[in-house]
């Protein structure tokens, strides 16, 4: 029982006590979904003991910049970058973005933006939140993840001039892994 503290394992008949609390998150409104008959009133009446709304980032302006520092000194040391700030140009596509991938989203951009930046500032065009494509723009959100594996292989050996030793080593991956994508990828 939930309120108890108390569960049985699966084919057990001991009863075990434990002192949890619990959390869960959604994206729907649960009341709209009781009313739809999707989900058991009687279990949101037990999750719901305190409600906390946090809005998406795109309504956050102000979470987006702090969000993106951390994770540039995140990403800058586990790759060993010597890369400390955005400059004013990527500052501003931050915030132009409407993050619909969410803190997720901000994330990942920022990763390869670590990875792509060829100076110490990550400027926009390495943040690669809109590619050019044959017939207009195509924005990170709608490229697979195998085509932005396949740009970020692309820079980086552009980047070393074609020296696969020193493109694996920034990609943090070994020389045999990236022989395998450049194979995969037809590079």
């Amino acid at each position: 029982m939930l309120e108890a503290g108390e569960f049985e394992r699966v084919g057990s008949s001991k009863t075990k006590r434990v002192n949890v609390r619990l959390l869960s998150a959604t994206n729907a409104d649960p009341r709209a979904e009781v009313a739809a008959g999707r989900f058991r009133q009687d279990l949101l009446f037990r999750l719901n003991t305190v409600e906390i709304h946090l809005p998406p980032l795109r309504e956050r302006d102000s979470d987006i910049q702090l969000l993106a520092e951390h994770f540039l000194r995140q990403y800058a040391q586990r790759y060993r970058r010597q890369i400390g700030s955005f400059d004013k140009s990527a500052q501003q596509a931050l915030q132009e973005h409407s993050w619909p991938g969410n803190v997720r989203e901000l994330d990942h951009v920022v990763e390869r933006a670590v990875l792509m930046a060829r100076t110490d500032a990550v400027t926009a065009s390495d943040l690669g939140l809109r590619m050019e494509r044959a017939g207009g723009a195509l924005r990170l959100e709608e490229m697979s993840l195998e085509d932005v594996e396949r740009l970020l292989i692309q820079k980086t050996l552009a980047r070393y001039e074609g020296n696969a030793n020193r493109a694996a080593e920034a990609l943090g991956l070994s020389r045999s892994a990236l022989y395998r994508r450049i194979q995969k990828y037809g590079l």
